[in-house]
């Protein structure tokens, strides 16, 4: 049966592109497949999403009936057969030299998720024993250490369903891949369980290059081979392929001389009574503890020496590297800690998929959870975390935790909310300069940012909004009082530059996550500079501080929006490019990646400067009264008008269908007879020629930013529909269900998603008053989950009554607070 469901269920055609990360925070990660195979290993700090080395595990079974083996893995989906990779000898022109693709396996995989679990089944008539892949890694609210290990478990159920006993052998391979051609790598028994380490020395002037994979079981009878067949061409996978047909386990200790082992296996015997099952748990673990990353470091920064130099590394260290000393003590911990790890993994998942949300809201929001076991997420030793925007195939994609991107994402700050805040000291101190001009993009290592190139209008005064959340969600006021003067410094800043006639809404030409600068006031920019000055008046409140400038500036604003940008649907923008403070369009200083030709400047003086959008329908056309949403504010702008946009949103950009829209932008992320949200349209006329890039595309995280803004204020069908429609276009057939891409794969952005469980339940926890407040949509009972910086549970209405479970730590509510929607 070829089925998709909104539990995440995969297989046949729909389970060939699956690949379920596992990892840790900031660690590194490999993927589950949908089939079992492993690949995308990207253990080196960086992203190598077409790395796929020789490694996979098997099985014989023999009974009274004879014997045979399989990889322990479904059918090699067909795109791999002729997939872009085209390496020299290694590509597909070759015939995919060095894969294990030629080797017998189950006749049948289907794929299920539930983060942070991946469970693969596979099925073989003639095969008298099903097997369960469950692979997973550490993910655990509250616990970011934890949850940042560099490893992973593969858990391998056995169950025999015949009426005799069934002996078999299971067996682990793996080529060792983390040797770097310098031929001193080696293969050596591990310290801790039974098992192997890959292990690459130091290199001389290649510091980063070292590194170490582990692989033990915690079976007792497991013979560990260290010693491979050494020899050209095919002979080790020939050589290993007997050993596994043959069902023979054998111990080899590593090779002390000639040329080094060029991998190594486990073998596990093991005898299943009928209808018996038993588990091997296979325990992976990487040690990559120096890099030669960096970027964006200001070069008055690299040219540093002395002691100020030596405060301030030169390369990304992982996190790791300052908690563990090698991959033995990864290995013992990983293996010690295993069982309770574990068990609080699942507390958290049975938490998560134990409510009544609707299923496709759960699966699109955990989906995205995925995000932060990728290279698109890194921590430093002393715990700050960084980001990506996402990753390209071998390097990652936009650097910085850039503000307005890092905005949409929702997960962080109630799941990890200490790494969040940290994103905040971050910003306002390493990222603002002394005039509260902030760089939107952090250099790696992190150390103070230049400020050669425009603030982001959204990304800084969404950081003002986000202060905000971070307090509420913390209760931590002392914190507060410590950041409020950056905070102030940095509002002070975009008042002075993008609204210096003190109207409320930014007027002055502003850049923002479109990669443009928007002339002239805009609801989308000016919505969050109205929940900045609305967060600032609350923020100067609770620290003594004048609010009334930020309190009065908010009201002839929002005024200002709807009067003069409300159309009566939706908001729009007014273009305003002539008589401002600010030089031409066309001047240098504006036009970073505007090409003003002869035919543009023609263009603008018809319609004014390239890439702006007017009278259309922008999809982030309110979202500061989102950010609002999930902030924990009043409502920033008017609730009805609001309602409105949204709803128009709804009527005019959601295609159902692309195959007649026209899109010479970036095709790729929804085309032909896909659907999808598309950026922005002009239902009442006036397109612009050369409208704002990626107007015509459909973007990653948009459509859950617009679904859970429209489930918040009581839309519930019209939230579903567009989650359905986004989902539907990563079904396993085309795309993987567990990479949401724009600028590169795992985009943070997606993390927009975790803002549906807010919206759609309507619950929030204010750790300052200790107060859960409900907002109250339809009558009879629900429950939603949610994690608070203190504990998680569930929560919800029982019996027309508020409720809060906890299933780990505290949640101290003093009140309950129900308002209508």
């Amino acid at each position: 049966m070829n089925r998709k469901s909104a539990q995440g269920t995969y297989s046949e055609s729909r389970n060939s592109h699956v690949a379920f990360p596992l990892g840790g925070i900031g660690a590194g990660m490999f993927c589950l497949e949908g089939t079992g195979a492993m690949s995308h290993f990207s253990l080196r700090n960086a992203p190598d999403i077409t790395h796929e080395p020789l490694m996979f595990s098997a099985v014989c079974v023999k009974d009274s009936e004879g014997s045979l083996a399989r990889v322990l893995e479904g059918p090699v989906p067909d795109w791999k057969v002729f997939s872009h990779r085209s390496d020299r000898f290694v590509g597909p022109g070759n015939g995919l030299f060095g894969k294990h693709y030629g080797l017998p396996r189950f006749k049948e995989s289907v794929f299920d998720s539930k983060f942070p679990f991946g469970t693969v089944e596979l099925r073989d008539p003639k095969v008298p024993v099903d097997v369960t892949i469950t692979g997973w890694s550490p993910f655990i609210p509250l616990n970011a250490d934890d949850s940042s290990l560099p490893a992973a478990g593969l858990e391998f159920t056995f169950t025999n369903h015949t009426d005799r006993s069934v002996e078999l052998v299971y067996s682990f391979h793996a080529a060792h891949f983390m040797e770097e051609g310098a031929g001193n790598h080696r293969v050596i028994r591990a310290e801790s369980g039974n098992g192997f380490v890959l292990d690459q020395p130091p290199i001389e002037h290649k510091p980063w290059a070292q590194g170490a994979f582990s692989a033990v079981v915690d079976h007792p009878h497991a013979a560990v081979d260290c010693a491979w067949f050494r020899g050209g061409w095919f002979d080790p996978l020939t050589m290993i392929w007997e050993d596994i047909e043959s069902g023979r386990c054998q111990d080899k200790p590593p090779v002390d001389t000639g040329k080094p082992s060029p991998g190594a296996s486990i073998f596990v015997p093991m005898e299943l009574q009928p209808n018996e099952r038993q588990t091997i748990r296979l325990l992976l673990s990487w040690f990559v503890p120096e890099t030669n990353l960096t970027v964006g470091v200001p070069a008055a920064v690299r040219q540093q020496s002395g002691n100020e130099a030596a405060d301030k590394p030169a390369f990304h260290k992982p996190w790791y590297a300052g908690r563990f000393k090698d991959v033995e003590e990864v290995a013992d911990y990983w293996l010690r800690s295993y069982m309770r790890l574990r068990e609080e993994s699942v507390r958290f998942n049975d938490s998560f998929y134990g409510t009544s949300m609707p299923a496709e809201l759960v699966e699109a929001a955990a989906a995205n959870l995925s995000i932060l076991k990728s290279p698109t997420v890194l921590r430093q030793t002393d715990g700050r975390f960084w980001g990506w925007e996402g990753c390209e195939d071998t390097k990652g994609s936009c650097h910085g935790t850039c503000t307005h991107v890092w905005n949409y994402a929702q997960a962080l700050p109630h799941l990890f909310p200490e790494l969040e805040r940290g994103i905040r000291d971050t910003e306002f101190a390493e990222g603002q300069d002394e005039h509260g001009h902030q760089n939107f993009r952090i250099p790696l290592p992190i150390v103070p940012a230049d400020h050669d190139f425009h603030a982001a209008s959204d990304g800084q005064l969404g950081g003002i909004m986000k202060v905000y959340r971070e307090w509420r969600v913390s209760g931590d006021t002392e914190w507060l009082l410590a950041i409020w003067p950056k905070v102030k410094k940095s509002l002070h800043y975009c008042m002075e530059t993008w609204d210096p006639d003190g109207l409320g809404v930014l007027s002055e030409p502003h850049h923002n996550t479109y990669d443009i600068e928007f002339w002239g006031p805009d609801g989308m920019c000016t919505s969050i500079y109205l929940g900045a000055l609305k967060s600032a008046s609350l923020l100067a409140e609770a620290a003594g501080d004048q609010a009334e400038i930020y309190k009065s500036l908010y009201r002839k604003g929002r005024d200002y929006m709807d009067k003069e940008l409300f159309n009566g649907e939706y908001y729009e923008q007014k273009i305003v490019w002539q008589g401002l403070r600010t030089p031409s369009p066309t001047s240098g200083e504006q036009a970073w990646n505007v090409n003003y030709s002869a035919e543009a400047l023609e263009l603008m003086k018809e319609e004014g400067p390239k890439y702006q959008y007017g009278q259309g329908c922008l999809s982030d056309g309110v979202i500061g009264a989102w950010l609002g949403e999930m902030c924990g504010l009043e409502d920033v702008l008017d609730r009805d008008n609001v309602r409105s946009h949204l709803l128009s949103i709804y009527k005019y950009n959601l295609k159902r269908d692309l195959s007649e829209h026209v899109n010479p932008q970036r095709p790729g992320f929804a085309l032909g007879s896909e659907g999808g949200l598309l950026l922005c349209t002009w239902p009442k006329g006036g397109k612009l020629t050369l409208p704002f890039v990626y107007s015509n595309e459909v973007w990653t995280g948009i459509e859950y930013q617009v679904a859970s803004h429209l489930l918040s204020l009581g839309c519930i069908e019209e939230g579903l529909d567009i989650v359905r429609i986004c989902r539907d276009r990563f079904d396993g057939r085309t795309r993987n269900p567990f990479n949401e891409y724009e600028c590169g794969h795992w985009y943070a952005r997606a993390m927009a998603s975790y803002g549906l469980l807010q919206g759609w339940s309507g619950i929030r926890y204010d750790a300052c008053d200790r107060t859960m407040y409900f907002t109250k949509k339809a009558s009879g009972d629900f429950s939603s989950f949610l994690c608070t910086s203190s504990g998680y549970g569930i929560v919800g209405i029982r019996g027309g009554e508020p409720f809060a479970d906890v299933k780990s730590g505290n949640i101290d509510i003093e009140h309950f607070r129900l308002k209508e929607i």
